[in-house]
């Protein structure tokens, strides 16, 4: 059994150790897109924690800044406000992500997290506003390990079995269309589009 006292110290205590994993996770995202993504998912859920903040411009700022703060001010994304610096004796510090058993690699931690966060939401509303964030979010992250193919089906069942049966989408939830995904992503060097021969190898 693992102790709170043998992890790591929370940063913002009011945001809890899930949203300072999610943010640990983050930070390890090499596509800016979905690095950018996944922040606006941390600062909805941040808003969950904290509903009084909705509405109100100077608050939303203070939750963005709490999250480069969370970062130790490392996390390089496109933020709507200005980036804080830090202060005083204040200094980003390296965090080594311990290696995990992932039940679906492809998905990583975050969703893994958000689907925990998800689970614990009381309000049904918000929760299946947040399940289906974390579906298209799947949907995503498969596209960037696959793009030949995705099978929303499988997503559907992945997302049960990841959630332990806790999480369901809406009958009339549709899926973000794939065209839509890949065109907002990233396009692939030219390096990786040389190797013709191999892709055809595995391009079944």
């Amino acid at each position: 059994m693992e102790y709170a006292t043998q992890k790591e110290d929370l940063i913002l205590a009011e945001y809890g150790r899930h949203v300072q994993e999610m943010v640990k996770h983050a930070l390890l995202i090499e596509d800016r897109t979905i690095r950018n993504e996944a922040a606006e998912t941390i600062i909805q859920i941040m808003n969950q924690l904290n509903p009084s903040y909705k509405g109100s411009d100077e608050l939303q700022q203070k939750l963005w800044e709490d999250l480069f703060i969370i970062s130790g001010f490392a996390l390089d994304i496109d933020s709507p406000y200005p980036k804080p610096e830090p202060k005083g004796d204040t200094r980003p510090e390296k965090v080594d992500y311990p290696d995990q058993n992932f039940k679906f690699k492809h998905y990583g931690k975050i969703i893994e997290g958000l689907i925990e966060a998800a689970v614990k939401i009381e309000n049904d509303e918000e929760k299946q506003e947040l399940t289906q964030m974390i579906a298209n979010l799947m949907k995503r992250s498969y596209l960037n390990f696959n793009r030949d193919s995705v099978n929303e089906e499988m997503i559907v069942e992945q997302l049960t079995s990841l959630s332990n049966g806790m999480l369901t989408l809406d009958p009339e939830f549709k899926f973000v269309h794939t065209n839509e995904i890949i065109s907002q992503s990233p396009k692939r060097t030219t390096k990786s589009q040389g190797k013709g021969r191999s892709k055809k190898r595995w391009k079944k």
